[in-house]
């Protein structure tokens, strides 16, 4: 079947947070021809959910691309990967290791789909998805219209791109078309990664990667999460600074000569939050990052920890924190 419709569907199986909400319709997408312009409105595009989590009962569609395909190329110099939106990223990681073609190896383990990959420009151990991303293709949702997207016209910035917009809610992302140099160097200069030195194989980069993150992070199959709520905040250098005069340990990673990215997990782990918990939702307590759906998590509940966590980091380090997770309301996005 190209195009399954059904009405009135719960949303726990559909995103990994796991809040038991329901949509008023959903159409699974197999094959791009099958798609009419005619979609019922308002309507929210899902690949496997692991980076929105439904606060409510949404009252519009739920288009949910499980569009699927995987042709690789072979030049003097790379390899072009042309996927599906609907493939699985980490399954894709592992096909190209499998096939000698690497560079995504530090991208492993991040949940989602490869469609959903540049909307949030993924991002591990000191890698990006921008850094691969030769062009995004899509579909007008509205128009009907093919679209293309070079590496410039995605605007990649951390955990951001121009697909993140307002106005480009109705471009559904069809295929990324991916480019890897056969001579590009393993990059083994973040965190537990160093530990490998310059000479690991990028098969024991993602055994490492695999294993770490496995260690940080909770199985959404036991604890409904979606991943890092927050992102790591960059702010100006002078205020780094000053910041440390007060908390000397505050880690810090150079930007530019302009600006510095501040972990946000520390800024949480000093004001106590981890273990915090309310209602149905708890702050992790390994890795206070990740908010908890303990089994029977509301989005007040999670709205109410997520807001009392930014509220404490603005009031004690000046920083205001943004949240990584999309937040979908009744109607569309909801605002932290």
């Amino acid at each position: 079947m190209t195009l399954k419709i059904t009405p009135l569907v719960r949303l726990a199986p559909l995103h990994t947070f796991g809040i038991d909400t329901k949509a008023a319709q959903l159409v699974e997408i197999a094959v791009l021809s099958a798609l009419s312009t005619s979609l019922q409105d308002p309507y929210y595009l899902l690949g496997e959910g692991s980076n929105s989590v439904f606060l409510e009962d949404y009252e519009g569609c739920i288009l949910k691309v499980n569009l699927k395909g995987i042709e690789i190329k072979e030049t003097a110099d790379n390899y072009e990967v042309k996927v599906a939106a609907g493939e699985n990223w980490h399954s894709l990681v592992e096909l190209l290791l499998s096939k000698g073609i690497y560079g995504a190896e530090n991208l492993a383990l991040i949940p989602g789909t490869v469609g959903a990959a540049p909307i949030q420009n993924i991002g591990a151990y000191g890698r990006e998805l921008a850094e691969f991303c030769a062009c995004v293709r899509a579909h007008h949702l509205s128009t009907g219209e093919r679209l293309q997207f070079s590496n410039s016209e995605c605007q990649f910035g951390y955990r951001d791109s121009i697909f993140k917009r307002p106005e480009m809610s109705p471009i559904m992302i069809t295929e990324v078309i991916l480019h890897f140099p056969k001579n590009i160097a393993v990059q083994t200069d973040y965190g537990e990664l160093k530990a490998l030195g310059s000479l690991a194989t990028p098969m024991q980069v993602f055994n490492k990667v695999v294993e770490t993150r496995r260690l940080k992070l909770p199985d959404p199959a036991v604890f409904g999460n979606a991943g890092s709520f927050f992102k790591n905040p960059i702010i100006a250098s002078s205020h780094y600074e000053s910041l440390k005069q007060a908390w000397p340990n505050i880690p810090g990673f150079v930007v530019n000569e302009h600006e510095v990215k501040v972990p946000a997990a520390w800024l949480i782990d000093r004001l106590g939050f981890k273990g915090k918990v309310i209602g149905g939702v708890a702050c992790h307590a390994n890795q206070p990052l990740v908010l908890l759906n303990e089994g029977t998590a509301t989005g007040q509940e999670l709205l109410e920890l997520a807001r009392a966590i930014r509220s404490s980091v603005e009031t004690h380090f000046s920083i205001t924190l943004e949240n990584e997770v999309r937040l979908i309301g009744a109607q569309g996005l909801v605002a932290l």
